[in-house]
């Protein structure tokens, strides 16, 4: 299954008008486009189910709403321009590290996943994992398929290592991060391709070692084995 072809040039033109008039005259559209996209959703939680419990979870346990919340915002555009779903078990609102899949146009579409807002607890795990267990974790995000489909990490890094450590670590560099996050991008043009569905899901295959270390380190969470 892929993207409904309809989608990234509906949620262009949101992009160059992004008002509630204008969206109120295309609520019709958007609606048979959000109905593909669960539909869509819908046969991911599916394939998820071969590697991931996703026992009891919907399509609502998914997905994220188009509208955004102005109040704190200096952006006060009132909707999204892109779409977006998470994976995982008990769905987006468990609190376990989750496959986040977000759809825009121009390119900015990808599948990833991982430390993005960790509390002050979960990087201390992280750290004492690393310094105890750093073979693990680097046989998962240095194996060859990992870089090949992910490349470098994404996230933001301290600019000293953390107190508790010594200066000359050999995983300083790791120890240094707050955020730590991976994602592989994909073109307009795949999207709409009969087998992105499975392309997804071939991804998603690669990322499941490291959430399984992030939940495991964060919440003691067994790694899914069916």
């Amino acid at each position: 299954m892929s993207i409904s072809p309809h989608l990234l040039p509906f949620l262009a033109e949101l992009k160059l008008n992004n008002s509630r008039e204008w969206f109120a005259s295309k609520k019709g559209l958007y609606d048979v486009e959000k109905a593909n996209f669960d539909l869509f959703i819908g046969e991911l939680i599916q394939g998820f189910a071969d590697f991931e419990n996703m026992d009891g979870v919907k399509i609502k346990d998914c997905s994220y709403r188009i509208y955004r919340d102005v109040r704190f915002s200096k952006n006060k555009e009132p909707y999204k321009t892109w779409l977006s779903a998470s994976f995982s078990e008990g769905g987006r609102k468990s609190g376990f590290m989750d496959y986040y899949l977000h759809i825009e146009p121009g390119g900015k579409s990808f599948l990833g996943g991982g430390m993005y807002d960790a509390t002050s607890d979960q990087l201390a795990h992280f750290r004492q994992e690393i310094d105890y267990n750093a073979k693990a974790f680097l046989g998962i995000v240095e194996s060859p398929l990992f870089l090949q489909t992910f490349g470098a990490p994404e996230g933001q890094s301290l600019k000293k290592i953390p107190k508790g450590f010594p200066a000359d670590h050999p995983e300083a560099e790791w120890l240094k991060r707050k955020q730590l996050f991976y994602w592989k991008h994909f073109t307009d043009e795949e999207l709409v391709k009969s087998d992105f569905t499975e392309q997804l899901l071939q991804t998603a295959k690669v990322l499941k070692p490291f959430l399984d270390f992030l939940n495991a380190t964060f919440f003691e969470k067994e790694p899914f084995l069916k």
